[in-house]
């Protein structure tokens, strides 16, 4: 099934986000700990790729399990900074072949050591062109981007970002997903923006539940997320005691959940961290709303 097709019924719904395993050894236990998840029976799942493509392989591979064994839609992602256009277009070619209809298009982190080369010749700097490449090669894919309601990393002001936002629509993508925030407030100023601004595909928020302390400094360098003084104070409070804090970063989870359900939103997607007990507690805690 087609993300947007979920989108259109309009009825409450929880996905989450998984990530492929590093390296061989490691496969079986992340397949595991996948398949868990899609036993929950989501609206859709999420792969990540691998950094730099290095284990982008088991993406494909952990997309495939969770939709042939448990039927729930997949979503792989796919990203093609430092590619080509020959190695992107295999990726798509193995993509479509293994059924999957959901493809996020991400340009993806460009390696420390290049951040300072010159770019001219390359054949991807921006995600709008992996778009534009998945439309041509295969339209019946479904294609999400990704969206960033504090600013990308990468741009200087929040409307030069929303620019580069809609050359990703207008290249074809048929969703978006948001970076991690932390503050509702914050998505719904960007909603509106972006809104006045003419992109008008549906937006699937992101959340990530902060289970330990120190996910929250990886979460600021990662996405430079604002950071609310009552989760601050959450983390100050329980980030010494695992439980604690697995418990509380659960709790404010739902909560954003909870209140973004309030406000019109339909479709919420977790960054589960392949953490199935995660998934499963955040799922348990909306069970009446999502009548599961």
């Amino acid at each position: 099934m087609k993300i947007t097709d979920i989108i259109k019924q309009n009825t409450f719904s929880l996905s989450f986000e998984v990530f492929p395993p590093k390296s061989e050894t490691s496969f079986e236990n992340v397949k595991a700990a996948t398949e868990q998840i899609a036993k929950l029976k989501p609206a859709f799942m999420s792969v990540t790729y691998g950094a730099g493509g290095g284990t982008s392989e088991y993406t494909l591979d952990i997309a495939k399990n969770i939709k042939n064994l448990y039927g729930v839609p997949t979503l792989a992602h796919l990203t093609c900074v430092c590619s080509n256009k020959e190695t992107i277009n295999k990726k798509i070619e193995q993509i479509s072949a293994s059924g999957i209809q959901n493809v996020m298009a991400l340009r993806g982190d460009i390696p420390e050591a290049l951040k300072d080369a010159d770019r001219s010749e390359w054949d991807y700097n921006y995600a709008f062109q992996l778009v534009e490449q998945l439309k041509q090669a295969n339209p019946n894919l479904c294609i999400g981007a990704a969206c960033y309601p504090e600013v990308h990393p990468e741009s200087t002001t929040q409307a030069d970002d929303i620019k580069r936002l809609k050359e990703k629509v207008d290249a074809g993508c048929d969703f978006l997903t948001t970076q991690m925030f932390f503050d509702n407030n914050l998505l719904y100023n960007f909603l509106y923006k972006i809104r006045e601004a003419g992109i008008t595909v549906p937006v699937i928020p992101g959340v990530m539940p902060i289970t330990n302390a120190n996910q929250v400094e990886r979460a600021i360098k990662l996405s430079g997320s604002f950071m609310p003084q009552r989760f601050k104070t959450i983390v100050d409070k329980f980030g010494t005691t695992p439980a604690a804090m697995q418990q509380a970063g659960i709790a404010y989870a739902t909560d954003q959940i909870i209140d973004l359900y309030a406000n019109g939103i339909t479709n919420v997607h977790v960054y589960s961290m392949n953490k199935p007990v995660v998934a499963q507690k955040i799922q348990s805690n909306l069970s009446e709303i999502l009548g599961v």
